[in-house]
């Protein structure tokens, strides 16, 4: 019999619609209802520029790291339920507003490539509103097949603008 083990994932939350901080403290609220899974840490919030389209309201964003039973494919089906129940619409364009938005980042040292999901989460290390948040909450953690989160969040542009708000 296989015992099942805990493993580390961390999760990148943002809203830009529909009171963004409420949205994302409840998306935050709403994992640690996810079965099998215990919210461990959280960052604060970050106010940011959209990365898409400009002509579209400041992001809120945060990091959670979970630990987990799960699969990352379960963990990853969990997510897209919680944004779901907060209103998701999924749509074909790219960077646009939403209620809410779930993404894996990386899931123990899990390097992966398949259509639902890639591992670690595609562009993590250029985005500035994903590594500031996540620097908070695991300086040190070694992301899959790259560096630490404090060294890329030193190397990351300051683009978009970002700016700590709680």
């Amino acid at each position: 019999m296989t015992k099942e083990r805990w493993r580390p994932a961390y999760v990148g939350v943002g809203s830009n619609l529909g009171s963004p901080v409420e949205q994302v403290g409840s998306g935050i609220a709403a994992m640690a209802g996810i079965r099998d899974s215990v919210v461990a840490l959280k960052s604060g919030l970050f106010r940011s520029a959209p990365l898409g389209p400009a002509d579209q309201p400041d992001f809120i964003n945060a990091v959670v790291a979970l630990l987990t039973k799960l699969s990352a494919q379960d963990l990853l089906m969990e997510l897209k339920l919680i944004e779901t129940a907060q209103g998701r619409k999924r749509s074909s364009e790219r960077w646009g507003p939403r209620t809410l938005d779930l993404d894996l980042l990386s899931y123990s040292n899990l390097v992966l490539a398949e259509e639902e999901l890639t591992l670690p989460h595609p562009g993590v290390a250029e985005r500035n509103f994903v590594l500031l948040p996540w620097r908070e909450i695991a300086p040190h953690y070694r992301v899959p097949g790259l560096s630490t989160v404090m060294q890329l969040s030193l190397e990351v542009p300051n683009e978009p603008r970002i700016e700590r708000i709680v």
